[in-house]
């Protein structure tokens, strides 16, 4: 039964400091920006009283805090008049938004001015509430910065696109309003909004923190739950066309091993399989490919590898990750290293890891479908010669896995030191994200390059053996499928049929 405060929470996406996010949570904040968001009572009492807190130490204490009245980075030893501290922040803003390649998509961005304002909300990094708020304003107007993928470091935070995040709540930089690539200061004009005018600490709070790479994180690991959900589907279906063995799907073989992702991984296309009449056929082999008889083990390990990174995701999307930190209950403000990205840094090289492990085997389970083995014909056309039937989408599916493999190069193994020495490691988080991005985005292709001959090969099987069928759950897929993409006959153009698959995976509910 829904109370009213479900009924709260859905009507709006909810910046709570008592809440602990979830990554589909955050997910919806990029997807769903229709919904609302505000900060909760409890978020804008941290952030004021962690503001008077700032202000009572700036005009009654001369001690140096970093970045409140010092320099930044290797000017950290000069000290900064009282007079100049609202400058200091804007000539932050103007001097760190160097970000440059491809501009981060609309999703992200959203998902980084919640994220943003929820670190914010713990009431530790000195913000102003007119601030905070601002970040939210811009999300419910659908306000986006343009921010740029490249120029993070992953160290001191995020900092170039934490920048270009932040210059248009000061009537800087660029933006996407209403359909519209404008500058920041028309965008305002436009939704009424005035520029701020940071104060001492605002501009740091902004640009320090990890909210580039985490929203990338969040996107990257809610779509690596989605497409493991398709590749053990896809292992199913494609099990049925290539008459595999369903016998290594026992439950008994994976208990005997106790690895949960891989128990996890064969009752899922166990259950896919229930009721096939083309499983329960005699089989003329003893055993299959490794690319049929290990996909438990194989899928079950990037389970188990999704599942770690959505466990550090969630703690990172949960955290005060700039700095200094204020601590106004311990009179205290303290300069550390939690804008370092080195935990996300590591997850994003592995979740791209395993996720393009998923990628391997489905294009191995594409090439056995096409080499004309097990009673299907070559290409899966049976008019070979003149027609070449499907021949070319293993040699995508081929390109596309082999650049997931330079992909998957780990980023935090690297570190260039910057800053003239003051930083001297840095995680390399940010590129860690990106390519972790484009992993995501060549699975599905890859996955859906494996639905287009799966299913092609079952419309084959069929007439092989009468019209016999998969499970109910498979036939429902494959129908669905067929309204988006006809069986292939004779030669045609394919690649709107990869397009159709790879939106049909991208869009599809499950239940």
């Amino acid at each position: 039964m829904e109370t009213p405060s479900t009924i709260q929470q859905q009507r709006q996406h909810l910046i709570c400091p008592k809440h602990r996010l979830g990554i589909s949570e955050a997910y919806r904040w990029a997807t769903q920006p229709q919904i609302p968001a505000a900060l909760s009572d409890q978020a804008i009492t941290h952030i004021q009283a962690c503001r008077a807190y700032i202000e009572q130490k700036i005009t009654q204490s001369d001690t140096a805090f970093y970045g409140i009245n010092t320099g930044f980075g290797l000017l950290c030893d000069i000290r900064i008049a009282p007079q100049d501290l609202a400058d200091l922040q804007h000539n932050l803003l103007l001097s760190h938004a160097v970000g440059t390649g491809a501009e981060v998509p609309a999703p992200l961005v959203r998902l980084m001015l919640l994220l943003k304002a929820q670190s914010l909300s713990y009431g530790h990094s000195g913000i102003a509430l007119s601030t905070a708020q601002r970040l939210i304003d811009f999300y419910n107007a659908d306000l986006l910065p343009i921010v740029y993928e490249q120029g993070s470091l992953g160290a001191s935070g995020d900092l170039a696109p934490l920048s270009h995040l932040s210059l248009p709540l000061i009537g800087l930089g660029e933006v996407r309003y209403k359909g519209e690539r404008m500058s920041a200061a028309q965008a305002l004009s436009q939704a009424g909004l005035s520029p701020l005018r940071l104060q001492a600490k605002e501009g740091l709070a902004l640009i320090n923190g990890t909210q580039f790479m985490s929203a990338y994180a969040v996107w990257g690991t809610a779509q690596a739950r989605h497409l493991a959900r398709w590749a053990d589907l896809l292992a199913a279906m494609s099990i049925d066309a290539y008459d595999a063995h369903p016998t290594p799907l026992s439950p008994l073989i994976h208990r005997a091993r106790k690895q949960r992702g891989q128990q996890r991984s064969a009752a899922r296309i166990s259950a896919w399989l229930e009721g096939s009449a083309m499983a329960q056929q005699p089989k003329a082999q003893v055993q299959d490919p490794y690319s049929f008889r290990c996909i438990p083990q194989i899928h079950g390990a990037s389970l188990d590898a999704v599942k770690y990174v959505r466990r550090i995701v969630r703690r990172e999307i949960n955290a005060v990750t700039d700095n200094p930190l204020v601590f106004a209950d311990e009179d205290t403000i303290l300069s550390g290293g939690n804008f370092h990205g080195q935990p996300l840094a590591l997850s994003l090289d592995f979740l791209g890891i395993a996720l393009a492990e998923l990628g391997n085997l489905s294009e191995r389970r594409t090439y056995k479908l096409l080499d004309g083995a097990r009673r299907l014909p070559i290409f899966l056309t049976e008019h070979s010669g003149l027609h070449s039937g499907l021949m070319m989408l293993q040699y995508t599916a081929a390109a596309i896995v082999s650049q997931n493999k330079q992909l998957c190069t780990p980023a935090s193994i690297d570190s260039i030191v910057s800053s003239n020495g003051q930083e001297d490691h840095v995680s390399m988080g940010a590129n860690a994200a990106t390519k972790c991005y484009r992993i995501v985005e060549n699975l599905t292709t890859i996955l859906g390059i494996e639905l287009i001959c799966v299913g092609q090969a079952l419309s084959l099987r069929r007439r092989e053996n009468g019209g016999i069928s998969s499970s109910a759950a498979i036939e429902m897929i494959y129908e669905a499928f067929r309204r988006q993409v006809a069986p292939l006959d004779t030669d045609r153009f394919l690649q709107p049929d990869i397009a159709q698959a790879v939106q049909f995976i991208r869009n599809w509910k499950w239940a």
